[in-house]
């Protein structure tokens, strides 16, 4: 009975991460093609940390801090299907997170390739923190860069924070590991450890902004058109995610926050009970694995 309902459970969980009824993401013959390894082995930190359900506040919070800077908000605003389609876009980001973790190198490649094609797509005009306008280009190795780091940071600390699963070689080797991610992007001088990192997010200070854009953007992230249970899930995970940010950027957004005694330690146990609840079945997970057996 309890398997029963593990995978019961899993198949919804599954299947409003990636839009598919079945449960089975659209990207898991991607992950499941080819032969041998691929960025990563299964005791990477990459690895590690993207199969873990800390990944699902560190993309709200990843979001969160991406949308500071006009730029990357710009290409959000004017080019996303985020407001009509918001399980759409949350799905096409995740299938770039797993297929670049867990697959072989020409499924990776491919999955840069219709990424790069996207971005290609992508441009206009913002204006900046001091209110110039500027040009904004989604493959601008300078936007590049903000989105990495915000990404990689986010799931760097939610993980810390919210996950009992020690990181293999600590935050440098998962920093150092995941510059490889953006490679095929275009992006060739990602931070490569801690230190790095922190000062490559201190350089984009002077750039971030809140204004009315800005907090449009920041109020749907705080409430998203999602069904019911899950809109009670994600209050959780949005504050979770929220109360990891920097203190200067929770100034700057200026939204309340619940107590940090409360926040952390029930994310912790919702986070443990739901891979309970999912059970032990990972189909993208298992697909790798299986691929690299088969060398």
């Amino acid at each position: 009975m309890i398997r029963y309902l593990q995978g019961k459970i899993g198949k919804r969980f599954r299947a409003l991460l990636c839009g598919d009824p079945s449960g089975n993401p659209p990207w898991l013959s991607a992950v499941a093609a080819g032969q041998g390894p691929g960025f990563f082995m299964p005791e990477d930190a990459p690895w590690i940390v993207h199969g873990d359900m800390a990944t699902l506040v560190g993309g709200v919070r990843a979001l969160l801090l991406q949308a500071l800077h006009p730029g990357s908000l710009a290409g959000v605003r004017n080019h996303s299907r985020y407001k009509n389609d918001p399980l759409g876009r949350l799905a096409g980001t995740i299938q770039w997170l797993t297929v670049t973790t867990f697959a072989a190198r020409e499924s990776i490649m491919r999955e840069a390739g219709r990424v790069k094609g996207m971005h290609g797509k992508v441009r206009g005009v913002y204006i900046d923190s001091q209110g110039q306008q500027r040009d904004y280009d989604a493959s601008d190795p300078h936007l590049l860069l903000w989105v990495h780091i915000a990404f990689m940071e986010s799931f760097l600390r939610c993980h810390q924070t919210y996950s009992q699963v020690e990181i293999p070689g600590g935050a440098d080797e998962y920093i150092r590991l995941w510059a490889r991610s953006v490679e095929p992007l275009g992006l060739k001088s990602a931070p490569e450890n801690e230190l790095d990192m922190l000062e490559a997010i201190r350089e984009f200070d002077s750039e971030l902004i809140v204004n009315s854009d800005t907090r449009e953007v920041l109020e749907w992230l705080r409430r998203p058109p999602l069904p019911f249970v899950a809109s009670l899930i994600y209050r959780l995970l949005y504050q979770a995610a929220y109360l990891t940010l920097p203190k200067q950027y929770q100034q700057m957004i200026g939204m309340r926050v619940w107590p940090r005694w409360f926040v952390i330690p029930v994310t912790c146990m919702f986070l443990r009970f739901l891979r309970v609840a999912v059970g032990p079945e990972n189909p993208i997970q298992d697909a790798a694995i299986a691929r690299i057996a088969r060398g």
